[in-house]
């Protein structure tokens, strides 16, 4: 990113980070002294880190040193770890008020998925730190990975224009079916298009009559009905989405890569990321246009 783009960035992810800030926690007070680097200015700095690929945080501190004439003061590694993680909650917040003014986000058409989020290296996790263990981190298999991990899933909920609108972090061992069952009763009048892993007919049922979500999926291929191949073929195009939205977690925002050495220290960062992807969207609709993929009329017999 060239320097004056790094900076007008900066500016841009500050003032939208400030504004709703002090909507969000107008009398939040924090113990000891009043800080020099305010908390919008380290949410700021944590966001844009994310953004960049600055995940480390010792990369993301090395580089404020190049921002001092945007963020003059710099809290030391330890500080700034022990203020993300208690701003986590903030920065969740910050990502559901962007979430709101976001055009894109109110879309009713969305996929579900998953993808891996493992905490330890497979052959460290019989010697897994108990924080782990006491929040439910468990070995699970990634079928399309084809690999066993020791952490977590992330269950996303996706709108058509790549938005994530919601998600929950469940241990690797849960079905994503059951997951599902939690997440998807938060919301109501929704299309949502799933893989064979979310087939019930219960399920199905009672989101559509409890929530009026319509919740589709592709039948198993020794299940008695079927659907035309034209439209398995647009179903399975479409979820290549959620493909799209997976790679760019992993690659861009390194998702998969845990760097935290405990659950709370993980959730502060996938706020982080999750934030960050959701404040990319709404600077690209802010500075220019977008096309959502639309699905007109599809329903599918489960």
């Amino acid at each position: 990113m060239i320097r004056h783009e790094l900076d007008d960035f900066c500016t841009w992810t500050y003032v939208i980070v400030s504004d709703l800030y002090r909507e969000l926690a107008p009398d939040r007070e924090r113990p000891g002294p009043r800080a020099v680097c305010s908390d919008a200015e380290l949410l700021t700095l944590a966001l844009v880190g994310e953004c960049c690929g600055w995940h480390q945080e010792t990369e993301l501190l090395s580089r404020w040193q190049s921002l001092r004439h945007l963020f003059p003061c710099r809290p030391e590694r330890t500080r700034f770890n022990r203020r993300r993680r208690a701003l986590a909650h903030v920065m969740n917040l910050l990502r559901q008020a962007i979430l709101q003014i976001l055009d894109l986000a109110h879309d009713p058409q969305c996929i579900i998925d998953s993808l891996p989020v493992p905490v330890v290296q497979f052959y460290h996790a019989p010697q897994a730190a108990l924080d782990w263990k006491q929040h439910g981190a468990s070995f699970g298999k990634c079928v399309t990975k084809k690999q066993t991990i020791y952490g977590y899933k992330l269950h996303l909920l996706i709108t058509l224009g790549g938005v994530i609108r919601d998600f929950e972090l469940a241990p690797a061992n849960e079905a994503d079916v059951t997951i599902a069952a939690e997440l998807l009763p938060t919301h109501q009048h929704l299309t949502v298009l799933g893989d064979k892993a979310y087939i019930s007919a219960p399920l199905a049922q009672a989101l559509a009559t409890d929530r009026q979500i319509q919740l589709l999926t592709l039948p198993r291929s020794n299940q008695r009905v079927q659907v035309p191949t034209p439209y398995a073929t647009f179903f399975n195009g479409v979820r290549q989405i959620i493909e799209t939205v997976n790679s760019q977690l992993a690659q861009q925002f390194a998702i998969e890569v845990t760097s935290a050495h405990s659950f709370a220290g993980l959730v502060a960062r996938l706020y982080t990321k999750l934030t960050a992807h959701t404040l990319c969207f709404y600077l690209n609709r802010l500075l220019g246009t977008s096309d959502c993929l639309q699905i007109k009329s599809l329903a599918f017999p489960i």
